[in-house]
């Protein structure tokens, strides 16, 4: 049935380009849109070598193996009125994450959901609405994509929307390390990785942003889910346990080139563990260690810094560090307390192939002391627990990829990434990890 599912997804990514190409052939307008219709489709192959692996607990990576994934999604967006956009993400996804997407905290694939499975299956990603306000003053070209319709808005403007859709649309953006679809694969990657945003399994969540623009800075808050239980796949829908978000962004031009700088805080409150609580009840009780017993209401928090440079008509710049509470367990997203990545990005406009793109990143993604004796213990996170952790280490990982414009709408991307320390394991690893993405859209 994999085999299938893998031609399907390639005949999908074929028929996206040819779709494509036709819709290239359109002359461009300015009249603003009422409806659209895009797609993707995009399939991963990645795999894993031979690496030290002198024992291994229930999260731990295998050394090894090959899995795929693979997904197609439609984005159907109408605009009811002027500044309204209601859009749809219907999606079809099947495969697997190496050892079922565990054993790294900066996990290899973001395009590996945590709920693996061998055969198809259907999930609504998004369904959201949003209505942009204008503030009056100048207004800008506004490109038709996927989740945006075409036309015109003010600079200046309030953008409220709500529904389902992931954090990570509105918050912690980078132009060079946010798509896992396009760009970079890791997971600390392409959102901080100490950033333990609401999401249910496949990375999703419910609740309402509001950004206001204004000249070069905007200001972001938001409200949202998460789900009933850590990692969990149901999502609350009464905000029972939520996440509250705040950013401030601000764009600027250095020696006449763009770049950013995004500084945000979120506050996650539900029913969470201190690390040495459930340390504490196992030495009291004889039992294993597992947080579900000494869960209660509690305040998470942490914040990030996020950055982009454009350093040339063909070079760019970005970095990013992240800390939260490393006293209480991770919930949503995965098992970093802190962190910190540096990269960049190169178009291949040197080299005659203006639309090829090669990129670079350096990650560091730590634990805190409480975290560590968790582990040691024989504890489970949200991806790592390798059953004990004798020799605790940063997870340290370099990815590089080259990404292959066949045509304005299909790519094919060779990724590679070395981690160290895998889980926090000195004892496991090396791994080295390699990627095959073929991806189409329109």
């Amino acid at each position: 049935m994999t085999r299938f599912v893998s031609r399907a997804a390639l005949c999908g990514l074929l028929l996206f380009a040819r779709a494509a190409a036709a819709q290239e052939l359109a002359p461009p307008t300015d009249t603003p849109q009422d409806f659209a219709i895009h797609g993707q489709a995009t399939l991963v192959a990645q795999g894993v070598g031979g690496f030290a692996s002198p024992y291994a607990g229930t999260n731990s990576l295998t050394p090894h193996q090959l899995k795929e994934t693979a997904d197609v999604t439609a984005y159907l967006g109408a605009r009811p009125w002027g500044g309204g956009e209601i859009w749809v993400n219907p999606e079809i996804d099947q495969g697997f994450g190496l050892s079922n997407t565990l054993g790294v905290a900066g996990f290899p694939s973001a395009e590996a959901y945590k709920v693996g499975k061998a055969e198809p299956y259907f999930r609504l990603q998004r369904a959201f609405f949003r209505q942009t306000l204008g503030l009056g003053g100048a207004r800008e070209a506004v490109a038709g994509v996927a989740n945006q319709l075409g036309g015109s808005r003010s600079v200046d403007r309030v953008v409220l929307t709500i529904g389902k859709f992931g954090v990570g649309d509105v918050f912690d953006t980078n132009p060079y390390a946010h798509d896992p679809r396009g760009d970079f694969l890791n997971w600390s990657v392409v959102d901080t990785g100490s950033f333990d945003y609401a999401a249910d399994a496949w990375g999703y969540t419910t609740g309402i942003a509001a950004e206001l623009y204004r000249g070069d800075w905007t200001l972001r808050t938001g409200l949202f889910n998460l789900s009933t239980i850590p990692n969990g796949e149901r999502l609350e829908h009464g905000f029972g346990q939520y996440q509250l978000d705040a950013e401030v962004e601000h764009r600027h031009r250095l020696a006449g080139r763009p770049g950013s700088v995004r500084f945000g805080l979120f506050r996650n409150r539900g029913n969470f563990s201190r690390f040495d609580e459930a340390l504490a009840y196992a030495a009291a009780t004889g039992k294993v260690v597992d947080p579900s017993f000494t869960r209660r209401r509690l305040t998470r928090i942490g914040g990030y810094m996020n950055m982009d440079q454009a350093l040339t008509d063909t070079l760019g710049l970005f970095a990013r560090v992240g800390v939260s509470d490393g006293s209480i367990e991770p919930y949503d997203f995965t098992d970093i307390d802190r962190t910190a990545q540096i990269g960049a990005a190169l178009n291949g406009k040197g080299w005659g192939r203006a639309q090829d793109r090669v990129g670079l990143a350096l990650v560091a993604n730590g634990i805190s002391a409480e975290h560590r004796r968790y582990l040691a213990a024989g504890g489970l996170g949200v991806l790592v627990g390798d059953g004990r952790l004798p020799n605790a280490g940063a997870e340290e990982i370099a990815e590089a990829y080259y990404d292959v414009a066949l045509t304005r709408a299909l790519a094919v991307t060779l990724d590679a990434q070395y981690v160290g320390n895998p889980g926090y394991n000195r004892d496991r690893g090396p791994a080295e990890v390699f990627a095959l993405r073929v991806h189409g859209a329109f």
